[in-house]
């Protein structure tokens, strides 16, 4: 039986998922606006990772955030779509990190100090899909 109470929970959570993945977009916006003098003026490691990026590497980074603010819209809306966005962003952010550290220099870079971010990242996306889910088996989305 679906519980039709709707927990204040849930438009905290829309909220700080929208937040933090607005914060992403505006990260993925500034990443790929730089400039050929802005990327000159890297360190070299970081120039080294950033110019071995394959292009897929970006498109995942953008369904990751774009596919969570999308998500996080969906929660705040009441939409059972956000388990969808959630799902996709989340499989975008696997890719991108796995992506990072198999088609770049990143582990000779910083080797397994940039590992825990990562998993940050692949966490709080796993855990907002999961949340998605759960709200729609409870019918507090539709």
């Amino acid at each position: 039986m679906k519980n039709s109470h709707v927990p204040a929970s849930l438009r905290l959570v829309g909220w700080l998922a929208l937040f933090w993945n607005l914060v992403g977009v505006v990260m993925f916006l500034m990443q790929t606006g730089l400039s050929a003098e802005q990327i000159a003026a890297m360190p070299p490691e970081r120039r080294m990772v950033f110019e071995a990026m394959p292009g897929w590497l970006t498109v995942a980074y953008a369904v990751g955030v774009f596919g969570g603010a999308l998500g996080a819209f969906g929660l705040l809306v009441r939409r059972r779509w956000a388990v969808a966005a959630f799902g996709a962003s989340l499989l975008a952010v696997v890719a991108n990190m796995v992506g990072i550290y198999v088609h770049t220099p990143a582990w000779q870079v910083s080797g397994a100090a940039g590992l825990p971010l990562g998993i940050l990242l692949i966490a709080i996306a796993g855990w907002l899909f999961w949340y998605a889910r759960r709200a729609a088996a409870r019918g507090w989305i539709r």
